[in-house]
Parts: C-alpha cells; sequence; structure tokens
C-alpha cells in the first residue's frame, strides 16, 4: 500500500485528510506535537483499510522530523505523500496586541508554518526520492496571495496578519523553488488552499461556509495528482490561485 504522512493530523484539516487518505486504501502516519494526541486522534477512528501509525512530530524540532523519518522508514517502509498541514495563526489568539506589529507571534508563525514545512520536507525526501508515486502537499492559503494582498477589490485585502500571511507566502515561494529542484523526479508539489473551514484555526469559525471535510478534498486532490499533471501549483477548490 502506498504511505502518506500529514503534520498535525490530530484534529481539523489535519485529522480529515488522514482518513480521507486512509479511506483510499493508504498506510496513514498521523503526526501530531504530543504522542498522545495522535494516539487520541488515531483511537477516535477506525480506518476501513491499511494501517494507522501515530508518530510525534513537533515541527519546529528538527531532530523531531529525523526521528519520524526513521521510524516510518522501520514500521512502513517508505514514503509516497507527504502533507505539510501543522500551522498557527498566532495573531487571532486571545490578548494578541491589536493594530501592531508582535515580533514574537511573527517568529513562532515562521517557525511552525515555513521552516517546520522546511525542516519535515528536508527529512522526508530521501523517502519520497524512492517513491514512483511522490507527493508533497504544502497547506497554504489565499490570504498569503501577494496579487489578493495588494488588491483592493479581493475579499482578503482588509486581512493584516503579518506573521501569518508572510510565513504561508514563504511557504508558496517554497512549493515553487522545490518544484523546479525536484523537476527532474516523478515527485510533484502543491500548495494548496483549503477555504475558510470551521477548525480550531479559523477565528470567527462559526461563520466559516466549509467543514473540515470539504477541506480535506482540496489537500486529497493534490496528494493524489494524476502523473501528467503539472508541479508548482497553487490551489484551492475552485481552481487555481494567482500567486
Amino acid at each position: 500500500m502506498p504511505v502518506a504522512l500529514v503534520t498535525g493530523a490530530n484534529r481539523g484539516i489535519g485529522r480529515a485528510t488522514a482518513i480521507r487518505l486512509a479511506d483510499r486504501g493508504y498506510d496513514v502516519v498521523v503526526a501530531a506535537r504530543r504522542l498522545s494526541d495522535a494516539h487520541a486522534a488515531v483511537d477516535s477512528w477506525a480506518p476501513s483499510q491499511g494501517r494507522v501509525l501515530p508518530v510525534r512530530l513537533d515541527v519546529t524540532r528538527p531532530e523531531d522530523a529525523r526521528a519520524a523519518a526513521d521510524l516510518v522508514e522501520d514500521e512502513l517502509g517508505g514514503l509516497d505523500v507527504l502533507v505539510n498541514n501543522a500551522g498557527v495563526l498566532p495573531e487571532e489568539r486571545p490578548g494578541h496586541p491589536r493594530g501592531r506589529l508582535d515580533v514574537v507571534s511573527f517568529d513562532e508563525a515562521v517557525r511552525t508554518n515555513l521552516l517546520g514545512a522546511v525542516h519535515v520536507t528536508d527529512a522526508f525526501l530521501r523517502l519520497l526520492r524512492e517513491s514512483s508515486q511522490g507527493r508533497i502537499v504544502n497547506v497554504s492559503t489565499s490570504l498569503s496571495s501577494m496579487s489578493h494582498q495588494t488588491d483592493p477589490d479581493s475579499p482578503y485585502f482588509a486581512t493584516a496578519w503579518p506573521g501569518y500571511q508572510a510565513s504561508k507566502a514563504g511557504l508558496n515561494s517554497f512549493t515553487v523553488s522545490l518544484a523546479k529542484l525536484l523537476s527532474g523526479t516523478c515527485i510533484k508539489v502543491t500548495a494548496v488552499c483549503p477555504g475558510f473551514v470551521r477548525t480550531e484555526l479559523t477565528p470567527g469559525n462559526a461563520r466559516a461556509r466549509r467543514t473540515v471535510d470539504e477541506g480535506a478534498d482540496v489537500v486529497l486532490r493534490a496528494a493524489t495528482l494524476a502523473d501528467d499533471a503539472p508541479s508548482g501549483q497553487f490551489i484551492d477548490a475552485r481552481a487555481t490561485v494567482p500567486w
């Protein structure tokens, strides 16, 4: 069976993606910052097929990523799909200073949303290179699009979360560069925007129109791209997203 790993898979879109992949016949690695959370996520659903491996993986710790890669290789023999889903939005936490730049929050967003994906990708790339269907999915957001951020007519124009948006814009750039670096391989790299989804990360999530399952659909589409599909795209549920 093909093997997929999802970071931040203990809740929200990550958990829904892990379930969808398991239902599609993948062995799934459920990665979470705390091993107890990964186990709790696995215990909360029974996959219809395949194996599920709970793993501790704090994406801000490169040593966690390397240890997880060794464990996945030992237990499952390799990796075919990597979903860099783990993320934070510190600017929307209670008590965050409004209307000014907070360097601590900015640093946390970059370390988790951007560098975390880089560390995990680096650790697992050797396994993905051995796959005949390697896929890397970076969970981003339309809020990071420079086109949207600079267009007064965009619905996202008024949003200003410096750390979150800059970290995800960096993730977009990483997606493009990584796709170029891997252009001679079978690995395809895609950035995805799941949309305004009802998750704990999303501010005002009661107003969100999309469910976590609908958000996971976009991730699943990128994780199962056809062999002749282009690499280095930025997509949402409807079409490509402008960079």
